[in-house]
């Protein structure tokens, strides 16, 4: 999964998705090593969109007008 295609809000719910599955204990170990590395890459990206987000409102309210700023996270369009 190329998880920087996804936007924020595609990343958030697939990884209470994986969350859900890890925590069904239903899973071989194999699978829940997968879905493990692939909830601590979901996270980041997670963690990484909200710092962007974070930066942006601080741009926007230290100028005192809003303006353009780029995109976060918007499915590659970071």
């Amino acid at each position: 999964m190329e998880v920087e295609k996804l936007s924020f809000e595609q990343a958030l719910g697939r990884l209470e998705e994986v969350v859900r599955e890890l925590e069904s204990n239903q899973l071989p170990l194999d699978r829940a090593l997968e879905l493990f590395a692939e909830g601590i890459t979901l996270s980041k990206y997670c963690n990484s969109c909200l710092e962007q987000a974070e930066q942006k409102i601080s741009m926007l309210m230290a100028d005192g007008e809003l303006k353009e700023a780029p995109s976060v996270c918007q499915g590659g369009n970071r």
